[in-house]
This record gives structure tokens, sequence and C-alpha cells, in this order.
């Protein structure tokens, strides 16, 4: 199994005390298969997110990544984990400014040592970018932003993606095209992918759906 989460919990500080996020969370995702994950906003959705991505750890429960238990890693290894075998979407493009398109597609792979200039060439068309190569982000539209962002994690051949409201800054159009074009580009790579929306059409076309209510899986 590619993702194990078991009775995963997490709270958060508050000035009455802790507020309780996630309520004993548990599911499974494995290689090749998609699984969107819904909820109404504040039911645990992103947090959980988070989690998995280990960019903050559980307050009890276990998240296994390919047979690794980041419960048991320090910072430096969930940051290893992420640069080698999870790769990351946001809402947010979260590009980097300075860098050309180009190099904000490569900019992963490269700190995975996982450069290679036929697949981004290939990605960068496949994802229409190709003309687009030698500018910087401010200068495309947000669809194609977005394009970079899912380019720049497929460079890095990822075991694992995980997508936060990929599309949530895109109108619907823009939206649904840059879903196929992640869904194609993951079900050849053969990674797993774990996508929160809000959006019930764009859940429905993935092979799986988790329901979030009130922390716990509904």
């Amino acid at each position: 199994m590619l993702l194990s989460v078991t009775d995963v919990e997490k709270s958060f500080a508050s000035a009455d005390g802790p507020v309780p996020v996630l309520r004993g969370v548990s599911f499974e995702l494995a290689a090749g298969r998609t699984l969107a994950l819904t909820g109404e906003s504040g039911s645990g959705k992103s947090t959980l997110l988070h989690l998995v991505a280990g960019l903050d750890a559980p307050d009890a429960g276990r998240i296994i990544v390919e047979g690794q238990d980041l419960g048991a890693m320090e910072d430096a290894g969930r940051a290893a984990l992420r640069r080698h075998k999870v790769g990351l979407v946001f809402q947010q493009f979260n590009l980097i400014p300075s860098l050309s398109v180009g190099d904000n597609l490569s900019f992963h792979a490269r700190l995975a040592g996982r450069a290679d200039p036929a697949r981004q060439a290939d990605l960068a068309e496949r994802l229409g970018l190709a003309p687009h190569l030698a500018k910087y982000p401010e200068q495309l539209s947000g669809g194609q932003q977005q394009r970079v962002a899912i380019g720049r994690v497929l460079a890095a051949r990822p075991r694992l993606i995980l997508a936060d409201e990929p599309t949530g800054n895109l109108d619907e159009e823009t939206g649904e095209k840059v879903l196929t074009v992640m869904l194609d580009l993951v079900a050849e790579s053969g990674a797993g992918f774990l996508m929160v929306t809000h959006s019930a059409r764009l859940a429905g076309r993935l092979d799986d759906r988790l329901h979030l209510r009130g922390g716990r899986i509904a």
C-alpha cells in the first residue's frame, strides 16, 4: 500500500483550549489510484493533506508512505521524503518569480537528482507550455501557471501526488482542462493521487472518494 493513514487525530490550540480538527481518520491509497477528499470548510481536509505531506505532525495515529512511518522521522527525513517521493500541488501556484518557466519546471527534479531534459520537454509540450519556457510566471495566465506547478511536480517523478484545491483559482472550463491533463499524466506515471476539492463534479472524476465531516470520515 502506497499510503496508509490510521486513527489520525489533530487538534489546534485556542484561548479556550484545544480545538479538535481530525478525530480518528483512517484510509488507504494504492499506487496508481486516485482519491478525492471532500468536505465542508473547516472539516479538516487541508489539515489532513498537510499531515500526509509531513508538513505537520499528528497528535495521535500513524501515517505511512511507502513503508516509512512519518511519525518516526525527524524534520530532515520528512523533507527528504517530500523531495524524493511526494509531490505537492497547491491552490496558490507557489512558483519562483525570479525563475523562468523552464527553470520552474525543472526545479523539483533537480532537487531530487532526477533532472531529465527529455521528460521536461515532453511535459512542457503536453501541458501547452512549450512556447512559454523563456517567460516568467507573472507573464502567464492563471491556468498556465497552474500547469507549470503541475509539471514541476511531475518532472520529479514522485510516487505520491498531493493536491490541495488545485483548480480552486481557475474558471470552470480551465479547471476541467487542467484536471484532465493532471489525471492523464498521473495515470501514466503509476503514482498515487490524493486531491482535496470542494467540487463534487471534480471529485467524481477520480477513482474513489472520501468525505470528511466534523473531523471524521462520513
